[in-house]
């Protein structure tokens, strides 16, 4: 810097530039940095205000109008009292407690605002700022007396599921007038997630899964668990299935056959598109009932898949034919997932679900299909028809205050459920006769 000052010069002038030059440096750093503070806490009403103040000053003074001065005045004694409230700094310590990150719909639940005096004065009233949601609450905070602590629980809203951003808690220094603002930020933003409301389904309501050791399946197969009868052997037949008791009383080579068995792989598909359910309520009742279906499914540790169709983009091509998949690794993993389900009218409809799940997931022993009332039977049979052969489809179709009933035709078991708890009836229902 020295040398494109000065070059190679000696003595006290080119001395002279050189601190002339980091003076300068140096002064418009410290106004720099006082322009930032300033404009860190001046709000648009401040700068209209201090516009208004300087025109009134010179267009008073120039044109002689003591009206106009005067507003010019009355600007410069607001500007000092926004200036003298900013002085000083607060004393609190603020924190912000979550006691449950996770509730259900319509549980109680809420966040705890602490702030804490460590000084030896006590501190002066003040107002933080706490976001929840989409909503902005302000806390009165007291005087606070020396190493006192002073609590306040403020509710958090749970009448909709949903994953709402909580915090961060902010400290608030203002005047009267709303010229100046000065923040703190004391904690760091949270969330809490709101799942949707579930119903405990025991786990022999569902009777119409095959387990490995429960029921066997109608397919037959050379080798497996369940026996089932003897044949004769034909060319190809493992030589260890020869039930060599049969051959010696018949005379022919005979070979054991079996009931295949298999472990139950549960499918649960929930429609996502706004044109298969009637209004909101009803879309959270099948969300509900979804749910609570693949939840039980996991505790039991079956194989299970949640799927919801792909949203497509906007001003997309073409839809996007494909499914989410949920995260099925615990109970908990799966309800945070069902927290974010939303209705969207561009998903696809649930028969093209279940065609794309049933052509991707292999070992289908039993497929939910969760619905709306507006699906009527004959899309109900075109999904069934979309599943491999000899998969139980049960679609649940969610018609809120509904009379619950169950329906069966050929490869197909409808259950109507009006209300939540319906659920574990009707699945009971359906498991006695099956």
């Amino acid at each position: 810097m020295r040398t494109r000052l000065v070059g190679d010069r000696e003595g006290v002038a080119a001395d002279a530039v050189v601190g002339a030059a980091k003076a300068w440096a140096t002064a418009w750093r410290t106004v720099r940095r006082l322009w930032a503070e300033v404009a860190a806490v001046v709000t648009g009403l401040g700068w209209t205000v201090a516009a208004v103040t300087v025109v009134a000053f010179v267009v008073g003074y120039r044109f002689g109008l003591r009206e106009v001065v005067v507003v010019g005045f009355a600007g410069a004694v607001l500007a000092v009292v926004a200036a003298v409230a900013l002085v000083g700094r607060t004393r609190l310590v603020v924190r912000m407690r979550l006691p449950q990150h996770r509730v259900a719909v319509g549980d109680d639940a809420g966040v705890v605002v602490t702030a804490e005096n460590p000084a030896r004065l006590p501190s002066v009233p003040t107002t933080v700022e706490l976001p929840v949601g989409s909503g902005l609450v302000d806390v009165a905070v007291p005087s606070v007396a020396p190493g006192g602590v002073f609590e306040e629980q403020v509710p958090v809203p749970t009448v909709r599921r949903g994953v709402l951003d909580v915090g961060p808690v902010t400290g608030v220094r203002a005047d009267p007038v709303g010229l100046v603002r000065r923040e703190v930020v004391w904690t760091a933003r949270e969330q809490v997630i709101v799942h949707p409301r579930t119903i405990a389904i025991p786990s022999t309501s569902t009777g119409l899964v095959r387990d490995l050791e429960g029921q066997a399946t109608t397919d037959l197969s050379p080798a497996d668990i369940a026996f089932h009868a003897v044949r004769e052997y034909v060319p190809g037949d493992d030589p260890r299935t020869v039930h060599w008791k049969s051959t010696a009383k018949s005379g022919a080579l005979m070979v054991r056959q079996f009931e295949d068995t298999r472990r139950s792989h549960l499918v649960v598909a929930l429609a996502t598109r706004r044109a298969e359910f009637g209004d909101d309520d009803e879309f959270e009742l099948a969300v509900s009932a979804a749910a609570s279906l693949g939840a039980r499914a996991v505790r039991d540790g079956r194989e299970v898949s949640v799927v919801v169709s792909e949203r497509t983009p906007e001003y997309a091509k073409r839809p996007v034919r494909a499914v989410h998949r949920l995260a099925t690794v615990t109970p908990t993993r799966l309800l945070d997932e069902f927290a974010t389900v939303g209705l969207s009218d561009a998903c696809l409809p649930v028969a093209e679900v279940a065609a794309i799940v049933g052509n991707d997931t292999a070992g289908i022993s039993v497929a939910f299909l969760v619905v709306g009332s507006t699906v009527g039977l004959p899309a109900l049979r075109l999904a069934a028809t979309r599943f491999p052969v000899g998969v139980e489809v049960v679609a649940v179709t969610c018609e809120p205050e509904a009379q619950p009933r169950v329906l069966r035709v050929a490869g197909l078991t409808v259950l109507t459920v009006g209300y939540l708890e319906d659920l574990r009836q009707a699945l009971h229902r359906s498991a006695a006769a099956a």
